[in-house]
């Protein structure tokens, strides 16, 4: 991937808002278990941050997705996981299939706002009894009329209490089959749409993560993205999207992390020397950013194929993997060079070395991964690639 003159001015624009914007209330914002997604996705949304590939016509910038790319590589600089996430909600997993599938009208009431920070998105997908499996979801949304009627719950929602809409997978046919799910955009704002409480997680404090209910919870059928039945398709394929830009969140990170380690072996003395003269550390240290130069060669690969247009599950399945599991080793190792001070939550190693871990549990757990690779190359019992 080729950034340009342009690329490097967005991302200094980007790099400049979250110095100003973002990283001096981290702190608080951790503190208190919430961010103010609405003020602070206004002030991104008239900057064109929360939709640099979308349409001008719905209030983007009408750019390719390296610019997408761009955005999180810097979100990864903030001082927390959890607002990059919830930014990531909004620009690439909450948003994309109404994008591409959307009708006009759609588009016009939800999309604009989105990309303008007035409406905050929201994904809906996971259940109690649903998560990685996906085509096990229960959410039901029956057809009355010309509206549909949902029934059922979601969990682990990022964004949830403060949501204006929900992009929901539910299943619009009875039965199992994967073909009986449509995705439907739902207001926060209707009759038995209800939070029903705010999780309490280990780590991305900052992020607002939920548990939703719907009861009898009426929509209009013109709410639908694409064709009934379609939803199960036109989620997977947004979760290329989801799983893509969150390795590229997770190696910003990295990067961050990896770079105050350095820094910090260079100034702390042992035995008479710097920590980082020790050669088991500076040959680790090595070895974690020649693992980072991979990943984010990856990731720009699988960036390149989305703009082409073509399919990279398997390639975007990879990065996703590699780059949960390589977030661990970063977190565990960078924990380890600290000593106590990094053991210290006064320290920011501490957050990151929480925050990390949930890159091989959202978004399709490792094992997730590894089995779509292990699909795709045609090695699972009983099947061959070609």
């Amino acid at each position: 991937m080729q950034f340009t003159q342009e690329h490097n001015q967005f991302r200094q624009s980007i790099r400049k808002f979250i110095d100003k914007e973002i990283n001096p209330y981290v702190d608080k914002w951790e503190e208190e278990g919430i961010f103010p997604a609405h003020e602070l996705f206004k002030k991104m949304g008239d900057l064109g941050f929360l939709g640099p590939s979308y349409e001008e016509a719905y209030g983007g910038m009408g750019l390719d997705y390296s610019y997408n790319v761009v955005l999180a590589e810097e979100l990864g600089r903030v001082n927390c996981a959890g607002i990059p996430m919830a930014i990531a909600v909004q620009t690439d997993m909450a948003t994309p299939a109404l994008a591409q599938f959307g009708s006009p009208e759609l588009k016009e009431k939800y999309l604009a706002p989105a990309v303008r920070g007035d409406m905050v998105a929201a994904i809906g997908v996971t259940e109690p009894n649903a998560g990685s499996d996906v085509a096990s979801i229960g959410t039901k949304a029956e057809v009355d009329g010309d509206e549909y009627v949902i029934n059922g719950s979601k969990l682990y929602i990022t964004n949830g209490c403060q949501a204006d809409w929900v992009c929901l997978l539910a299943r619009t046919t009875p039965g199992k089959s994967f073909k009986g799910m449509s995705l439907i955009i739902v207001p926060t704002d209707t009759p038995g749409f209800e939070v029903s409480r705010k999780l309490d997680k280990m780590g991305n404090l900052s992020s607002d993560t939920a548990e939703l209910s719907f009861e009898n919870v009426r929509v209009p059928i013109s709410n639908r993205i694409g064709e009934e039945g379609m939803g199960f398709i036109l989620q997977m394929q947004q979760f290329q999207k989801e799983r893509l830009i969150g390795s590229v969140l997770s190696l910003g990170g990295m990067q961050k992390i990896v770079k105050m380690t350095i820094d910090y072996c260079r100034e702390r003395k042992t035995f008479g020397q710097p920590l980082i003269d020790n050669q088991w550390i500076h040959f680790k240290i090595s070895e974690l950013l020649t693992e980072m130069e991979c990943l984010k060669h990856l990731n720009y690969y699988c960036a390149d194929q989305v703009i082409q247009g073509y399919d990279c599950t398997r390639e975007v399945s990879m990065a996703k993997l590699k780059a949960g599991r390589l977030s661990r080793e970063v977190a565990d190792i960078c924990m380890q060079f600290h000593g106590g001070m990094g053991y210290m939550e006064e320290y920011p190693m501490a957050r990151y070395f929480r925050d990390a871990r949930l890159m091989s549990i959202g978004g399709g757990a490792d094992e997730i991964m590894l089995g779509i690779i292990a699909k795709l190359e045609g090695i699972l019992p009983g099947r061959r690639k070609g």
